[in-house]
Formats: C-alpha cells, structure tokens, sequence
C-alpha cells in the first residue's frame, strides 16, 4: 500500500541533509548572511524548521515500516498539527522581528 520503501528512505534522508543541520546551526548562534536584519526571531524560526522536519518523519516513517491505512492516516493528521504549530511559530517570529524594526527605529526626544 505504501509502495517501495527505499524512495522513503531516499526522500527522508535528502530531506535530512536539507532541511535539518539549518535549524541546528540556528539554536547553535550561526546566523546566515540573509537573515542578519532579522535576529529577534532566528530562534522562532528555527523550531520552525524544526517542526517542518516533524512533519517529514511523521509522515515518512509509517510508511517505511508499511504500516495499515489507519496508521498512515493517523500520522498524516499528526502531520498537520506539526504544520500548524510551524506556521505559529513563522508568524510568532515576524512579530518579533517587526517589533525590533520598530524599537531600534525609535529616536530618542530632545527637549
């Protein structure tokens, strides 16, 4: 039902590769040359990686191990709640960064 294991395997170690050491260099203190205007949220966003990565293994693993229907069902749905607590923690850290942009933004009064 599944179909062949190993495409799994092939897509959830790329997906490894790709997606993962980003976010681990994140919550390590790397921050890459495009993100260096948006510091307030690089944590935020790397659980949001993070999460994304989740959503891969919850959906990849039931069906490496060709697991029933219900299972793989069972796990897309999970799957979708790795998708939602992304996009909270992706909207969570443009708050953040907009609220920094507007604080160092700020002048000081004289008078």
């Amino acid at each position: 039902m599944n179909g062949n294991p190993l495409y799994h395997w092939i897509g959830l170690a790329v997906s490894t590769a790709v997606v993962l050491p980003v976010p681990v260099a994140i919550l390590l203190g790397w921050t890459s040359p495009w993100m260096r205007k948006r510091e307030a949220g690089k944590r935020l966003r790397a659980y949001g990686i993070l999460c994304i990565y989740g959503l891969i293994l919850v959906n990849s693993i039931p069906r490496i191990a060709d697991a029933s229907f219900e299972t793989v069902m069972a796990c897309m749905n999970v799957g979708f709640g790795f998708i939602a607590a992304a996009v909270v923690l992706f909207l969570l850290a443009e708050r953040k960064d907009a609220r920094a942009r507007t604080a160092a933004v700020v002048e000081p009064r004289e008078g």
